[in-house]
This record gives C-alpha cells, structure tokens and sequence, in this order.
C-alpha cells in the first residue's frame, strides 16, 4: 500500500458506536418501516429483522477481525484488494462511495421537504443549501469534532428511540391507555390474522430494505485508521454496536407491529408519529419531526465521512488521482470531502429534476451496493482465515452470511422497486472493470 499521509487517531469507543448508530438510524426506521409492516405483516416484519440482525452480526464479526488485523483507514475497500484482487476492491470502493453520494442527495431533499412544515413558503432548496453547509463544516474542522458532532446528532435518535420502546411496552404491559388495544388479544389478533398478509415470500423481499437500513454498522471499519488503540476498541464498539442495533431495531419493530394494524403502515407516515400521537404525547408530530431532520443530518455526516475516506482509500491505493491522497495540516482529506460532496450535489439534482427516473435507479443501485460490500467482506475474511488460521472467527460465520447475502440478491429480481439496481448496477460493475484493466492494468496484490 503506498503511504501518502496518516490520519490522527482521536476517536474513542463512543465516537465509533455513535458514528454506525448516525449511519444506520435513519430515515428507514423512524419513516420507511411502517411499509414493511404493510407488506410482510406484523410477524413478518419481527422475522425480517430478525433474519436481519442475524446477517448483519455475521458481517460484522468478520469485519472486526479484519480491522483489527489492518486498521487503515478505508477498510473493506483495502482488505478485498488484498485477499480477494485489487479488481474487485476498486469496484467495492466505487460502489460504496456510490451508496453514500446517493444518500447524501436524499437526505438533504429530506430536510428541506420536513422544513416546510413550520415554514412552508421557503423553497426546498434553501434548507437544502443550510444542511449542506453545516454537514460540510462538521467534516472540515477536524475528525474530533467530526465525531463530537456526530455522538451528540445520534444521541438524540437513541434517546426516541428508547423512550418510543419505553412508552410502547408500557402500553403493552397496561400501564398507559391506547386507543384499539386490548392487552393480549389485540396482540394474538394482529400476528395471525392473518400471519402473512402477502404471503411468506413477502418477508424474504421485505429482507432487501431489512439489510439496506442494517447498513451503515460497516462504517466502524471505515474508521479503523482514525481510531485510538484499534486492537481494543474495535471489537469493543462493534459487539456494543451490534446489541444496541439489535435491541433498538427489533424492540421498535415490535412496539410497532403491535401497536398499528398492519394496513396502516404507510411509506410517508411516521409509525413513531402515530404512537407517540395515540399516547397522547404533545406536540408529538413537531418532536419527531425535530428528531427525523436530525437523523437525516446526523446520516448525511457519516455518509460525507464515508465517501470522502473512500476516495482519500483509492488514491492512496494508487487507483486515483494522488491529488485527492492530500491530507491538510488537521490531517483531513479535503479535497475529497470536497468530491464527494459534489457527488451529493449532483444526486440532489437528480431528486429535484429527475425524481421519478434516474433517482430512483441510483437509490436501487445504493441498496444492492450495500450487500455486495458486505458479501466482498465475507469473501475477505473467508481467504484470510485460509491464510492465517489464528484468525478467531470460525470460516463457517462468512459462508453462512454471505449465502443470507446472495439471497437478498436474488429477491431483487422478484421485487419491482429492487429489480432497477440489478439491471443498472451489473454494467456499472463491468464499467468500472474495464476501466480499471484499462488504466491501471494492476495484476498484483495490494501489500498493506
């Protein structure tokens, strides 16, 4: 691996779990589940998660040991070029930093629409504009502020989060009143009739959008190469990430599924909004609105994080104009927190102009992107534990997640708003490998 600059080691444990907790709770849980509840059903959706939680600790315990191996900044990128061939890194890399520009664009349309519910008369774009300058200044200070910024943005999703759980299971266990429950028969009533409203095919392609809102727990491998003492703090902040997640995710989906009949789950109505509303909650669509903009902004902050340590990965790498390799005197990589921000401009665009075409495309492809980083992770480790039996993780766990894997793919073809990534995302795959054979031609593995 060719060694322009290294980064400062300043994030801690926290900043680490924080940082997964911006890039996975967001607009999927607090606003997208209530489709999930509407297509797989109450007890459909509790299994999604389910199968999703498992998947997802797989990954991550093969990316744990990954990291703590080669703590370089750039993470999965680096160790498919290594144990898998350079090849398949670049196309991992552009894949993911596609994942991120793409989010980046949705997230701050988000803001500017959720804006205008106190201030309907400003155009979108001007919130727009005020979100991406602000992501951007968090990003260009330094990584300790980075990170700062980022523990206390996700500190307010965690703590809906946990009073949402809080409140549901207190309605759950009779403590509060809710309107259409009846303790125990409203809870049998909603999980069988009927089970699976759509079928029990309906959970496996609802295991598509399960995994695209698991993803983002993979940026604590991204952020190996910033982080003190990595040996111990990586495993660490990954098993305490994971049964957060975990509990987060599945105790929400729970609340949830009890609490609204499954033909109210609608795509654009908060399911937290409606609880929090039934409860009695004051002002409940205004707090939730506030803490929605500030999933959106926290996501954005790790998404610009992610895609700039991306490109700053492939130009140390060589695959990429070494410009973009330059870390300033804060040792930050400026000049590609700068790319990829412009990456996010032009998918904001595309939001704006092209909604109904190109954007959507580009979301699909974001999804499928997802999964291929975390099977290029499976395969990693697989040949690493070939290579060095002390590896702790038994070569089973990468088998088993990467097959969970290759099945959301196949689901693709049968859903309709997934099938676009397969047809747009294969030739940008192929694209990208022609064009790394034509410039680079490298056949050599990547020495870190």
């Amino acid at each position: 691996m060719q060694q322009h600059d290294s980064f400062k080691r300043t994030m801690k444990q926290r900043h680490l779990m924080l940082l997964s907790f911006g890039g996975v709770i967001g607009t999927g849980l607090f606003l997208s589940s209530g489709y999930t509840l509407q297509q797989a059903g109450p007890l459909g959706t509790v299994l999604s998660y389910i199968i999703g939680a498992v998947l997802v600790y797989l990954v991550m315990l093969c990316l744990g040991q990954l990291a703590i191996k080669h703590p370089v900044t750039g993470g999965f990128h680096v160790y498919a070029s290594r144990y898998i061939h350079p090849a398949v890194g670049y196309i991992v890399a552009w894949f993911y930093w596609l994942t991120w520009t793409v989010a980046l664009g949705s997230e701050f349309t988000a803001v500017g629409l959720l804006m205008q519910k106190w201030l309907p008369d400003v155009p979108v774009y001007i919130f727009s504009t005020i979100a991406i300058i602000l992501v951007l200044v968090f990003n260009i200070i330094s990584t300790r502020f980075y990170a700062e910024v980022e523990f206390y943005f996700s500190l307010v999703k965690v703590i809906a989060i946990i009073a949402f759980i809080i409140l549901g299971i207190a309605v759950i266990i009779g403590l509060i009143n809710y309107d259409g429950y009846q303790g125990s028969s409203t809870i049998i009533e909603r999980y069988t009739q009927p089970t699976f409203p759509n079928g029990l095919g309906a959970v496996f392609l609802t295991m598509l959008a399960v995994n695209y809102a698991f993803s983002g727990t993979e940026l604590i491998g991204i952020a190996a190469g910033e982080t003190e003492a990595p040996a111990q703090v990586i495993p660490k902040a990954i098993r305490a990430t994971l049964w957060r997640l975990i509990i987060f995710f599945i105790g929400t989906m729970v609340v949830i599924s009890i609490l609204i009949p499954s033909y109210q789950g609608k795509s654009l109505e908060s399911p937290f909004v409606v609880i929090f509303q039934r409860i009695g909650i004051p002002f409940a669509g205004d707090i939730m609105n506030i803490v929605i903009i500030t999933a959106l902004l926290s996501a954005a902050n790790s998404g610009l994080y992610a895609a700039s340590r991306m490109i700053w990965s492939l130009a140390n790498e060589g695959m990429f104009p070494q410009w973009f390799g330059v870390l300033n005197r804060a040792k930050l990589p400026i000049r590609a927190i700068l790319f990829s921000m412009l990456g996010g401009l032009l998918s904001l665009l595309s939001s704006v102009y092209v909604a109904d075409t190109l954007y959507v495309v580009l979301v699909s492809i974001a999804g499928l992107a997802v999964v291929i980083v975390w099977m290029s992770i499976c395969i990693s480790y697989f040949n690493a534990k070939r290579l060095e039996p002390s590896l702790k993780i038994h070569q089973s766990v990468p088998i088993i997640a990467f097959i969970l894997c290759f099945i959301s793919c196949i689901g693709m073809i049968f859903d309709s708003n997934q099938a676009p990534a397969l047809y747009f995302g294969i030739p940008f795959a192929v694209l990208a490998l022609l064009y790394y054979y034509f410039k680079y031609n490298r056949k050599e593995s990547t020495n870190l």
